[in-house]
């Protein structure tokens, strides 16, 4: 009995490759607290995210979960000064730590249909949808180097959307990897939405 040929799958394919120019400042304090979290919701209108592993955002301003303690504030480069300023005027009174760590980490833009793909290729987390979706941020290993993940999006005519946060002395590095991980796919260097 003769077999048909099974057809490839048509899967869309490509990842987008760039430089974000991001402020990044570290928020540090008891989430128990409610002074330090009623003064850091109205400085920031909005609540920092309490579960792990994940973010809060409004407009251009994003709160990534670091730790019980900690969260990271993404922010257009020009705006860092002012709001560090408005969060120490907020949190004079009350046990915080605000550091201006935009020149310790570069944030890099993966973008793509082939994203997860290419992040799989060195990253232990479980990066499906079902374990891995759009706001979740996590701190891992990505080609053997310490990374911050955050998807920011999955969408079905750009693909998953992912800002990667590495240190500095890592980044030109870490771009390499992801530039050769992400031949097979097609890469477009240079964009960043």
């Amino acid at each position: 009995m003769p077999t048909a040929a099974l057809e490839p799958v048509a899967r869309p394919r490509g990842i987008r490759l760039g430089e974000r120019r991001l402020g990044k400042i570290e928020l540090r304090g008891d989430p128990g607290d409610r002074a330090f979290m009623a003064a850091v919701g109205r400085t920031l209108d909005l609540l920092l995210p309490g579960e792990p592993n994940t973010t809060a955002g409004r407009g251009e301003l994003a709160a990534l979960w670091l730790g019980p303690d900690a969260w990271l504030l993404t922010l257009p480069p020009g705006q860092v000064a002012s709001l560090i300023g408005s969060l120490r005027g907020a949190l004079a009174d009350v046990h915080a730590a605000i550091t201006d760590v935009s020149d310790g980490r570069v944030a890099l833009r993966l973008a793509g249909p082939s994203a997860r793909g290419v992040l799989a290729k060195g990253c232990p987390l479980d990066l499906h949808p079902r374990a891995f979706a759009t706001g979740s941020c996590a701190q891992s290993l990505l080609a053997k180097t310490s990374v911050l993940l955050h998807q920011l999006d999955d969408d079905a005519q750009r693909g998953t959307i992912f800002d990667l946060y590495v240190g500095r002395s890592f980044a030109h590095y870490l771009w390499a990897w992801l530039d050769d991980a992400g031949r097979e796919y097609g890469v477009q260097v240079g964009i960043a939405e």
